[in-house]
């Protein structure tokens, strides 16, 4: 997965992090999900997605594995992106999802698929935790970052979440 042709790395490591969030029937009038996906580079965002599911799902489990496999094929292309770019990379990235079954689903090498219009997406994430291109964890729905993208928000409640995501204070080269 390494590309042959990528410059050598220089200067200091980075950490590719993800967050991942879905609201089911966002729009009610066509049922649609929304997908929200967040990635930062040493915790300062360097991009973001925030667009309706193509198809339709009837349960949350089907719209955040949508989503997941939306973020999984983006951390795919950021890391040889940034190869291509001379930055060197220090682990595989973090992916954080709020959904715990569907985190658990993934990583649990025995776990068996009862859902079969997930089948794809399902097979994609978990393809991309078996060559360790991706770490999937669980965190609260409280901390996920990509619910700002998902979810419609007032200011107030919306604010502390941004504020801390914007104005980071420190050194984010440091960061373990």
């Amino acid at each position: 997965m390494l590309p042959n042709d990528s410059p050598p790395p220089l200067g200091e490591e980075i950490i590719l992090t993800t967050y991942v969030d879905a609201n089911l029937c966002h729009d009610f009038t066509t049922g649609q999900s929304v997908t929200g996906i967040l990635h930062l580079v040493n915790q300062t965002v360097v991009d973001f997605y925030s667009k309706k599911q193509p198809v339709v799902q009837t349960a949350k489990y089907g719209s955040e594995y949508m989503a997941a496999r939306t973020a999984t094929e983006q951390i795919i292309e950021l890391p040889t992106i940034l190869r291509y770019l001379g930055v060197p990379i220090k682990s595989a990235s973090y992916l954080f999802g709020d959904n715990k079954t569907v985190v658990d689903s993934s990583v649990n090498p025995a776990s068996k698929l009862s859902k079969r219009h997930v089948l794809l997406s399902y097979h994609r994430v978990r393809e991309a935790i078996a060559a360790r291109l991706l770490n999937f964890l669980f965190i609260p729905g409280s901390i996920n970052l990509a619910d700002i993208l998902s979810k419609v928000w007032g200011y107030q409640a919306v604010w502390p979440m941004l504020k801390a995501l914007l104005f980071w204070e420190g050194d984010t080269m440091s960061i373990e």
